[in-house]
């Protein structure tokens, strides 16, 4: 059972549903992560997405997840009590392009949690940077808010009216619309770290729109521009590699995490003239 009262709590983040906290104990300095709502009495789905995700805690591992530990009752309100593996949510890093040697390590870190991920059949739907907790200083991730994840690997989908599409739409996979009368899948993560690793580079996301439905015609007709041609010292393999992440169709993507993180690997050891181990060898090369 975990006594909250005995914590000592700081907000990490927030948004326009939740707050995420830190908590800290007094008596032994240990840290739980305390997700909120930012009402009350929240709508039945915010509760929802707080006991969804923590039926998921037996196939979360902490190596690369904020694995949830609790449902509790804190501040008049249901909360999810998470581990706290440490570090920053990565959103509170971006608005200008990351050193590029940064983004390497935490874009071949993130590509191993979301590929491991995979392996225990769960899809996230809904990967951005205020889901992914980040040392600043090795880049290490892991991954949190898995309210709306899914165990199977697929999982058909019927139109919806923009509002009530789960996730969140500026990082949204083509597919997860519900235009395309296509399954979500693992791919579908994939572009959503496309979109995050676009960010990452330039500064910016590789689309922007005004409502919900521009969101959705710009994921399923426009083509973004290459982060090389966006912005200044992204290598055109870097560059490659993201626009890869980010093809339409899933057929067309990475077809795992593994695959994308092999990728990166090579080009990281290249900056730093290192040679890669032969067991990462490329899945998808890359023309210079």
């Amino acid at each position: 059972m975990v006594e909250l009262f005995r914590h000592v709590f700081e907000v990490v983040r927030s948004d326009k549903d939740f707050i995420l906290y830190r908590g800290r104990r007094e008596d032994d300095e240990s840290q739980v992560l305390v997700l909120s709502p930012v009402t009350e009495y929240p709508a039945p789905e915010i509760v929802k997405w707080l006991e969804h995700a923590y039926s998921l805690r037996e196939q979360l591992d902490p190596a690369w997840a904020a694995r949830p530990m609790a449902i509790a009752r804190h501040w008049d309100r249901t909360v999810l009590v998470s581990e706290d593996p440490g570090g920053i949510p990565l959103d509170q890093l971006l608005g200008n392009a990351l050193d590029l040697a940064f983004c390497l390590r935490v874009s071949t870190s993130l590509a191993n949690v979301i590929g491991r991920l995979h392996e225990r059949g769960i899809v996230h739907k809904d990967i951005k940077p205020s889901n992914v907790l980040v040392n600043s200083v090795t880049g290490q991730v892991w991954l949190m808010g898995f309210g709306i994840a899914l165990r199977l690997a697929r999982e058909p989908q019927s139109p919806e009216a923009p509002e009530f599409v789960a996730g969140t739409l500026a990082y949204m996979a083509p597919e997860q619309t519900g235009r395309m009368n296509r399954s979500i899948d693992s791919r579908s993560d994939l572009y959503s770290l496309g979109v995050t690793l676009y960010q990452m580079v330039t500064g910016g996301l590789p689309f922007t729109a005004i409502d919900p439905m521009e969101w959705m015609h710009c994921h399923i007709a426009r083509q973004p521009e290459p982060p090389a041609q966006r912005a200044k010292g992204v290598p055109q393999a870097i560059s490659a590699i993201i626009m890869k992440l980010l093809a339409k169709t899933a057929e067309e993507r990475y077809q795992t995490g593994a695959g994308v993180e092999s990728d990166l690997r090579r080009e990281s050891a290249k900056k730093s003239g290192v040679k890669p181990p032969s067991a990462l060898a490329p899945a998808f090369v890359v023309a210079p």
